[in-house]
């Protein structure tokens, strides 16, 4: 290796080492979630896709399935990082990377792209599976990619701020439990918005997690309830809060030797 690739072998290490993490353990961390989506793709898929519509011109099936896409980004991305270093602070072997010669925002990298692959794999695979059950438009193939990554990226911030923040397991947990996962099922995954009642969809634009669905989907069928631009403002604005938060808490390291 020349002497200019050095500074970065940290990070490749770290790298190389998280995304062999995921894939030795393969049946858990991409087999297991590709089944619940499956599930969820076959009973709105086979069973109701065709029977119901809450969106003209497209089956409920078309409609579920970029949010079923995205569900499996993002838990996936999330749980990839919180996991992992979580794990490291309570092993006590944190310590160990900490000494080495890594800098912030290598080890953030690191962390974050082995989230992407594993989150973005996930998501991919889901997005095959469900082309046996309705096709999708693609109507803004770009993106619809870039928002998924965007969408990763966001959450393995997210599991990084989760994994330093947490005491134990349980407090782990509860951001998948209590946070993430009513987000997103009140996010418009399984319904569009603009069905609710006034004050229920007013609401609903307080929830972050609307505009990367939303978004999301306007860019795979080219419907939406906002635009594209407002949805893509937004996600990209808690993005850029979210990897602020975790470069802050990573630069000081406080916390992860406790």
């Amino acid at each position: 290796m020349t002497p200019d690739w050095k500074p970065w072998l940290p990070f490749y290490t770290l790298l190389q080492k998280e995304v062999r993490r995921f894939l030795r353990v393969a049946s858990q961390t991409l087999v297991t979630p590709v089944i619940t989506a499956s599930l969820y793709l076959f009973i709105f898929g086979a069973t109701l896709g065709e029977r119901i519509s809450v969106l003209e011109g497209f089956s409920y099936a078309q409609f579920v399935i970029p949010g079923l896409i995205l569900m499996g980004v993002i838990n996936n991305s999330f749980s990839n990082v919180a996991s992992s270093l979580f794990m490291s602070r309570y092993l006590g072997n944190i310590v160990d990377l900490l000494v080495t010669p890594i800098t912030p925002a290598q080890l953030i990298l690191a962390y974050t792209l082995a989230a992407m692959l594993r989150g973005l794999a996930v998501g991919t695979i889901v997005w095959i599976i469900s082309c046996l059950f309705a096709p999708l438009p693609w109507a803004y193939p770009l993106a619809a990619i870039s928002m998924a990554c965007l969408a990763s990226f966001l959450f393995a911030q997210f599991g990084i701020i989760a994994a330093i923040h947490a005491d134990n397991f349980d407090s782990l947990s509860m951001y998948t439990n209590f946070i993430i996962l009513p987000l997103i099922y009140l996010g418009g995954v399984f319904y569009p918005i603009s069905i609710l009642p006034p004050l229920w969809a007013k609401l609903s634009h307080l929830n972050p997690l609307f505009y990367l669905i939303d978004g999301f989907r306007h860019d795979l069928l080219g419907v939406g309830d906002l635009s594209f631009a407002l949805s893509f403002g937004v996600v990209a604005a808690m993005t850029l809060v979210l990897f602020c938060w975790a470069a802050i808490l990573i630069t000081r390291s406080y916390r992860l030797r406790n």
